[in-house]
């Protein structure tokens, strides 16, 4: 089977096997790349955002679709501009000419089969990391393709819980797999390794966002993480951004942002268990305005 046959399409754990010439699986997407911004993004990890910003690239469309997607209008509503992979490229070295940091993929799993001949175009004159920037929920497959592409692995390992994935983004198995993938990306990328400047430069970083009443779902990944992974091979990322986004309202236990006390009962036992190396965020960064407006910038 080849994975990057978007005629029957298995590029994701859904597995949909549909031919994106003609209909669209469950990620919303067809036989055309498609981005709704490609800029410098200042709001990742100081690492990997840096002093100059993140040369960031949204793709529309998403395998997920989380109920409360703070990127709703693209990864559910599919705003955005058909690509050709020559343009992408030439997109990447644009941001590279701007002084990114990184080329930050974002969402990009969908369509894999036009990112990789533009990476391929450009490698010769690529001299910034690139990052692949995801929710997660990959198959191994798709990471082991990527061995000689990506740098940077910047995840998201979102629940424990098969009932709470199930719930707010139609994945019942998420856990099974984003810790699988989690894992296959720190072994294949090996231990973090940062510049002068203190900018990752290869590595894993995992990102978890605390949700309103799930912190007891936190604490069992956190313990999940000191369990199975080495120290010293990853860099762990604490979100307290949680904005009622998207479809939130459907479901009120969620219609709310965090309170101090739920996300720093987290990071509490982050430290507690020694989870001690990487980031957590102010409180003050649940807003709106960290969400960037998708306006076609760069595209």
């Amino acid at each position: 089977m080849d994975l990057l046959d978007y005629t029957s399409c298995r590029l994701c754990p859904r597995n949909c096997g549909c031919d994106r010439r003609i209909t669209t699986g469950f990620c919303g997407c067809r036989a055309e790349l498609r981005a709704a911004r490609a800029a410098l993004h200042h709001w990742e990890e100081p690492c990997i955002s840096g002093t100059r910003g993140s040369g960031t690239v949204f793709f529309s469309g998403c395998t997920l679709q989380c109920c409360f997607c703070q990127n709703f209008p693209i990864s559910a509503e599919h705003y955005g501009k058909d690509l050709s992979p020559r343009r992408l490229g030439e997109i990447f070295l644009g941001l590279q000419d701007q002084g990114a940091h990184n080329i930050n993929l974002v969402t990009p799993t969908q369509y894999l089969p036009w990112i990789l001949p533009a990476l391929d175009q450009v490698r010769d004159r690529l001299a910034i990391p690139v990052v692949y920037n995801c929710g997660g929920y990959e198959k191994p497959e798709t990471i082991e393709l990527l061995k000689d592409y990506i740098d940077i692995w910047l995840p998201d390992l979102k629940y424990f819980d098969s009932g709470i994935s199930a719930r707010y983004s139609r994945a019942a198995d998420y856990f099974s797999v984003a810790s699988k993938a989690i894992v296959q990306m720190v072994n294949q990328t090996g231990k973090p390794v940062q510049n002068a400047s203190g900018l990752l430069e290869k590595g894993v970083i995992i990102r978890h966002m605390v949700l309103p009443g799930q912190r007891k779902d936190s604490f069992r990944l956190l313990r999940w993480l000191k369990e199975t992974l080495d120290p010293g091979t990853y860099l762990l990322s604490l979100l307290s951004q949680f904005t009622p986004f998207y479809k939130s309202c459907d479901y009120p236990e969620l219609n709310r942002r965090i309170t101090t006390f739920e996300y720093q009962s987290v990071v509490d036992e982050a430290i507690r268990l020694g989870l001690t190396e990487g980031f957590m965020q102010e409180k003050s960064s649940a807003k709106e305005e960290y969400t960037p407006p998708f306006d076609l910038e760069g595209i």
